[in-house]
């Protein structure tokens, strides 16, 4: 509470981490941040926002003339943070990393090339009047993510890393990311589901929309590339070991093993697998009477459509 009585608005940092990432493309994923966070003050509805990259990339992808070119620009951002880390901590390790330096009232983990639309900060910030909120996700559009959700509550599973808040305080309270387990993928379904263990909800919100760029095939399918492939393997064995469900982490192995010979990467993961738990390296196991995990039909939530 301020001194006039006025009601402080709540302030954000929004995270993002670089690899590869083209500056164009981030430049317009802050032009639009800039114009959520101007509406934010205009409106009397939000606080400061400002945007913190950490930048995993072999070599630096942006240039100090460059930041205060933006900083000139996007005047209704509170600051542009950079950091160069000079080696790849993958997505988890690099947001806790950005973490440690963030104050705000609430963070948003975001892709970095995302266009978020005019009021996405506001209308994920109004999800945190309800108290026993944890994190709030956005739609993401033009492909929104399959998974259900409740029409009345936007009560849902998880909360992808696309573009999801959470307060600053609460991340930090349950350790950010498990970055020791998931380099890449699914590093979003576990904290959402420690969100949720520690007595939080997870909630998806329509109203706040952002754009997702993505490439199909002329067969309207995904095109991973080969890293991927295999993040996105581990992972899923990471993930059901350490949600306490072996009996699907055993069906993963079997089916990477039965597809070796036409499958590399999955191999290559189901290899990996056995060797950290030959090594006393497998993340500790939680949720054993299966209370927070939801795993249905191979997937981390009941999807309303099939892609």
């Amino acid at each position: 509470m301020a001194e006039s009585g006025t009601i402080v608005a709540p302030s954000v940092t929004v995270q993002s981490v670089l690899f590869h990432t083209a500056p164009e493309a981030v430049e317009r994923a802050l032009e639009a941040t800039h114009r959520a966070a101007e509406i934010g003050w205009l409106e009397g509805t939000g606080g400061a926002v400002v945007v913190s990259f950490g930048d995993c990339s072999p070599t630096p992808i942006l240039t100090d003339a460059l930041l205060e070119e933006w900083r000139g620009r996007f005047p209704s951002l509170g600051d542009i943070r950079y950091q160069f880390f000079g080696e790849n901590l993958g997505h988890g390790g690099a947001q806790n990393r950005i973490a440690e330096t963030t104050v705000s009232d609430y963070l948003v983990i975001a892709n970095p090339d995302v266009v978020i639309s005019p009021r996405t900060i506001q209308s994920l910030l109004r999800v945190f009047a309800d108290g026993s909120v944890g994190i709030a996700e956005a739609k993401q559009l033009p492909i929104e993510h399959p998974k259900d959700y409740d029409r009345r509550t936007g009560a849902t599973s998880w909360a992808a890393g696309a573009y999801s808040m959470l307060p600053t305080g609460l991340f930090k309270d349950i350790g950010g990311f498990d970055s020791e387990s998931f380099f890449m993928y699914c590093d979003d379904v576990d904290i959402s589901w420690r969100i949720r263990e520690a007595g939080h909800k997870i909630v998806f919100q329509p109203g706040a929309s952002i754009f997702h760029d993505k490439t199909l095939s002329a067969g309207a399918r995904w095109q991973p590339t080969a890293a991927e492939r295999y993040f996105s393997a581990e992972a899923a064995l990471l993930l059901t070991y350490k949600w306490s469900r072996p009996d699907l982490t055993d069906q993963i192995l079997a089916s990477f093993d039965a597809a070796a010979h036409l499958d590399t990467d999955a191999a290559r993961a189901a290899a990996e697998f056995r060797s950290r738990a030959a090594r006393g390296a497998l993340p500790e196991q939680r949720d054993a009477q299966h209370k927070t995990a939801e795993f249905v039909g191979g997937n981390y939530a009941t999807h309303r459509f099939v892609l």
